[in-house]
């Protein structure tokens, strides 16, 4: 088990390089995360959800995605509240109080064990991280994801501490030190990540570290400035770019306050000559050449919040003027004429959308998830040749209005049957995840020819490659076999 001593220390990315370098070993790993609270969510191929993260980790694997690597999946929805995903199925929403507190909490307990009972019998290792601060004295009666989760599993533990942030000693030390003994006893070595700067510098450092903490640094791995794996958290966006940049072309991804599936724009990140950013604020949006507006958790109450900070009038004034705004999921209802949430599904109410789009939205109790392969609407009832992958995951139900056949067309066609989204204009909208993962729609959407980067497998084996340059491995096996 992979444990950090904070947040978007480097779980998920540690945790997937280990697992394609098991591979590389000749292993049948699998990676695990028992209980995981994060927007960005996955499909499997078996129509369930899951974090984006452990699909990315398992794809290390060379597996296919599936429930039982995230048996729970918590999915904020503000105020408190999160709806919970058990095996890959929403079971309804919880406050924090109510799903934290130590009783009533069997059933996702149970959940957990008998999963990860399944992928034991199956793979070795098991590949499993945690969550969050490994040290959260508070809430270890009710932990279904660190500490107590490997003591029960007889998992050997790495502790990973961030070094840019600042504070790598107290941190780790701390992170140790504060445990219980049976869980202290757990913890066999410490992974220093996110390093800058010359590594000779930190041999003292690393001395020290291991000293003090009573467990070996097994390694100091270096920050990868062409990281191409996926974040889990929104954390990660606290450092990206908010200002256009000239001679690029811009793209604006409107920052919702309950924001998914950010990695979205990943590859679009990627492409040569491209520029995105993300705004809060209308002023961000003067620059930009594409507006994206993004997935969200709770789609009611963010339109409120674009129309509360004139965000939405600024979305609105830049498509009138000619720039291309682009809706994907909980954004592409947003475009539309209406957004109502009868039965509090999310945050509840109605909420009148931009208008840039004649359709209408009522969140349900249903939700939809489940991969799928698509062609798209290059304008004029003309489509794609050649059909791409991609996922849905949405509660909510989008219709035309009667104005839809008149002035707009369906922007995807699902292979197999059935259409999405809708293109009217300079905008567009879907329910596909992973539309833009694909070179032959950026190119028409950005208008010019793009190339898209080198695969996930590539980019997961210059992962490894760099961990295994940097963390003892030969230390890491025989903390697995003691």
């Amino acid at each position: 088990m992979l444990v950090g001593t904070g947040s978007d220390v480097g779980k998920s990315v540690l945790s997937a390089a280990l697992c394609r370098i098991f591979l590389q070993d000749g292993y049948q790993p699998a990676p695990f995360k028992g209980q995981n609270m994060a927007l960005n969510s996955f499909a499997t191929p078996g129509g369930g959800e899951i974090g984006r993260a452990q699909a990315v980790q398992a794809r290390a694997c060379g597996l296919q995605p599936h429930v039982d690597m995230n048996p729970v999946l918590l999915k904020p929805t503000g105020a408190g509240v999160s709806q919970v995903v058990l095996l890959g199925r929403p079971v309804g929403n919880r406050l924090a109080m109510e799903y934290f507190g130590t009783g009533g909490r069997s059933e996702w307990r149970t959940a957990v064990e008998e999963a990860f009972a399944r992928l034991s019998e199956r793979y070795n290792p098991i590949v499993m991280e945690g969550a969050g601060s490994c040290c959260e004295l508070n809430l270890m009666e009710s932990d279904l994801a660190n500490l107590p989760l490997a003591l029960w599993a007889g998992a050997r533990v790495l502790l990973v501490a961030d070094i840019d942030r600042g504070g790598v000693f107290a941190s780790a030390y701390g992170s140790i030190m504060l445990q219980r003994p049976e869980l202290k006893s757990l913890i066999k070595g410490i992974i220093v990540n996110k390093f800058r700067g010359d590594l000779r510098l930190f041999e003292e450092g690393r001395r020290l570290l291991a000293q003090v903490c009573g467990v070996p640094v097994v390694g100091v791995v270096p920050w990868m400035e062409e990281l191409r794996i996926e974040a889990e958290d929104s954390v990660a966006l606290d450092h990206a770019s908010r200002q256009p940049m000239n001679g690029k072309t811009n793209v604006a991804v409107v920052q919702l306050p309950c924001i998914s599936n950010f990695t979205d724009f990943d590859v679009l990140s990627r492409v040569e000559g491209v520029h995105v950013y993300y705004v809060r604020e209308a002023e961000g949006l003067q620059g930009a050449d594409l507006i994206i507006l993004p997935g969200t958790k709770s789609t009611v109450a963010d339109l409120r919040w674009l129309w509360r900070s004139g965000m939405a009038e600024g979305v609105i004034s830049r498509c009138k003027s000619g720039v291309r705004v682009m809706g994907i999921c909980g954004g592409y209802q947003m475009l539309g004429e209406a957004v109502s949430d009868p039965m509090s599904e999310e945050s509840g109410g109605e909420e009148r959308g931009l208008a840039l789009l004649p359709v209408r939205t009522v969140i349900s109790h249903e939700k939809r998830t489940r991969q799928v392969d698509f062609v798209f609407n290059r304008g004029g009832d003309t489509w794609s040749e050649l059909p791409a992958q991609g996922y849905e995951i949405h509660q909510g139900r989008t219709e035309g209005t009667p104005l839809f056949g008149d002035v707009a067309e369906p922007l995807v066609r699902i292979v197999g049957g059935g259409e999405d989204g809708c293109l009217c204009g300079r905008a567009l909208g879907t329910y596909v995840h992973g539309v833009l993962d694909g070179a032959e729609f950026l190119s028409w959407l950005l208008d010019r020819r793009v190339e898209v980067a080198s695969s996930t497998d590539e980019a997961i084996d210059q992962l490894a490659a760099h961990v295994r340059a940097h963390v003892d491995m030969g230390m890491v096996y025989n903390i697995l076999r003691s």
